[in-house]
């Protein structure tokens, strides 16, 4: 019988992440040995990396970071399953995707895994951690905001599990009451889920389609042709209200559009991100 404790199959586990009975096998084939039982988790899962190619990677975590409070950095990486995504091991392989994010200052996922992490591509880090938790991992996305006021907000959609939707809003504003404005409104965004920061954001050829179904619709419905005009321009703001940040109800006072709740705190919107795990 091997020479191994279940204090050794736990503490194993944690520093995998792995299954209990591939770790149990590893430390049988390795003799009880923790380090040769490790690496043999780790080539086990390498060659099963290519069966792994074409699985679902809907679950996993968003994790950000605010430097001097002028810059944010957030990242989406994504495994197969939420078992997985609330592993230590999983967390931890975050936090160093997020450390070289905030290093590289990338601004897309392909010059994000090219950047080197302890002397090879962070591509092949990615790789080899999912080997060893035995499933997909994928960096699906980076963004990167400043501003003179940034704020990163991460929301968890299960209490047992990472952070599933996060946000990063900047403002041209300095003092506790733009940090306050873009906090509340980072939450907003959160919640609301907007598209585009400004109406001219929305491509032109978008809303010339939102303006033709609205004017269809409203024939459809047999209103007179005198009240067309005002029923489309109605319609197509209420459209913008859906999907632009500065003309959407504030989530803390509907009476007041975000754009307003800006104005009266003296700050000028910059940019946003926001990604929610497999959206």
């Amino acid at each position: 019988m091997a020479n191994y404790t279940a204090a050794d199959i736990k503490a194993l586990r944690e520093r995998t992440g792995a299954g209990m009975m591939d770790v149990k096998k590893a430390l049988d084939e390795a003799n009880g040995d923790a380090d040769k039982a490790m690496e043999l988790i780790r080539i086990k899962g390498l060659k099963g990396a290519t069966k792994r190619e074409g699985r679902s990677t809907a679950e996993g975590l968003v994790a950000a970071k605010v430097i001097e409070g002028t810059v944010g950095v957030m990242i989406e990486l994504n495994c197969e399953t939420d078992f997985v995504a609330k592993s230590a091991k999983f967390i931890e392989l975050a936090d160093k995707v997020l450390a070289a994010a905030v290093e590289s200052a990338a601004a897309d996922a392909d010059t994000l895994l090219a950047y080197n992490v302890d002397g090879k591509p962070l591509s092949e880090v990615v790789v080899e951690e999912g080997a060893i938790l035995g499933e997909k991992v994928v960096v699906r996305r980076v963004a990167r905001v400043e501003g003179k006021t940034v704020d990163a907000y991460l929301h968890k959609t299960s209490k047992d599990l990472p952070a599933q939707v996060g946000v990063l809003f900047a403002v041209d504003g300095e003092g506790a009451e733009a940090a306050t404005a873009a906090h509340d409104v980072a939450v907003h965004t959160a919640a609301y889920a907007p598209t585009y920061l400004t109406r001219d954001e929305v491509p032109a050829e978008t809303v010339e389609n939102e303006r033709r179904i609205a004017d269809e619709t409203a024939r459809a419905e047999g209103k007179p042709e005198g009240a067309l005009p005002k029923i489309v321009e109605g319609r197509l703001t209420g459209f913008f209200k859906e999907i632009v940040l500065l003309d959407q109800p504030f989530a803390k006072d509907a009476k007041k559009t975000v754009g307003k709740v800006l104005e009266e705190a003296g700050v000028t919107p910059v940019g946003f991100a926001r990604f929610r795990v497999g959206a």
